[in-house]
């Protein structure tokens, strides 16, 4: 059955979706298997009092870039822009046909969708996305930074990306029949993939934890599709409204750009030294 409306989100999509998000974390386990590699996960490890501010990046940066994303494509697109919130009217008139929607009401919905979005589903989107990050952040991810975090942002990158094909060859986030149709989505979806894996992968090295790597995931998920309730039309899903276009995924580009490109954004922060006493400091040393 279609679980919303006027989507084509059915209860067979939603169950094996969430069954291939957990892939990723079963090839982990079984790899460990296999390899008698051991259980000794650092990246478990949460470590909230020490690294609090990249759980709350995570927590709300994937949103507010989202959101910027989403403006400064109707700002450059403004035909597209749905004033009216037709997408949303018929959403609900269809699951509520009796539900008041005169004056405001459809925009003080898509205001708690949108707070909703950043507030709790960081936290409710967790479950599911912590299957990838389990397998992408703490296991892979570790094993191919000794190539250098650079290389490895990018080679893990576009192994994300690749993963993503059959679903973006079946629909998911372009639709079929964008310009370039079937060979333009999966290579977009790759670009989207490199810069958004480099913000989790920093979030991780950083942290020294999956954890936030596991939240930014789940909020850019619960995020993502409200640019599809501002538009009408058909713009052109390779550009935008949705992060995963050139447009709208513009800030997330910016943000790869910054830490990829900053000295030191790759690499595990060193633990401060500690400084030994010789005779000449113990000779400085007030009593």
């Amino acid at each position: 059955p279609v679980l919303i409306a006027g989507t084509p989100i059915t209860l067979a999509f939603l169950l094996i979706s969430t069954v291939v998000m957990w892939s990723p974390a079963l090839a982990h386990i079984l790899t460990r298997i296999i390899t008698h590699e051991g259980w000794q996960i650092k990246q478990l490890q949460p470590r909230f009092k020490r690294t609090w501010p990249y759980w709350l990046t995570a927590w709300f940066l994937p949103g507010i870039l989202t959101l910027g994303g989403l403006a400064l494509f109707l700002l450059i697109f403004p035909g597209y822009f749905d004033s009216s919130l037709s997408t949303l009217r018929t959403l609900i008139e269809t699951s509520a046909p009796d539900m008041d929607l005169s004056g405001n009401t459809l925009w003080l919905i898509i205001a708690a969708q949108t707070v909703q979005a950043m507030v709790m589903a960081p936290l409710v989107n967790s479950f599911a996305t912590f299957g990838e990050e389990f397998g992408w952040r703490a296991y892979l991810q570790p094993k191919l930074m000794p190539l250098g975090g650079r290389r490895a942002m990018l080679l893990l990158g576009v192994i994300w990306g690749v993963w993503h094909w059959p679903i973006i060859l079946m629909g998911h986030n372009y639709g079929l029949d964008y310009p370039g149709a079937p060979v333009l989505g999966p290579l977009a979806m790759v670009w989207f993939t490199i810069v958004f894996g480099i913000f989790l992968g920093w979030l991780t090295i950083k942290s020294g934890n999956v954890w936030p790597a596991v939240i930014g995931h789940a909020a850019i998920n619960g995020i993502a599709g409200l640019g599809g309730l501002f538009v009408h039309g058909e713009p052109n899903p390779l550009l935008g409204p949705l992060p995963t276009g050139i447009i709208g995924g513009v800030g997330f580009t910016l943000v790869a750009l910054l830490i990829f490109f900053s000295p030191g954004g790759l690499s595990k922060p060193q633990p401060p030294q500690k400084i030994k006493k010789t005779a000449a400091t113990k000779a400085v040393t007030p009593n």
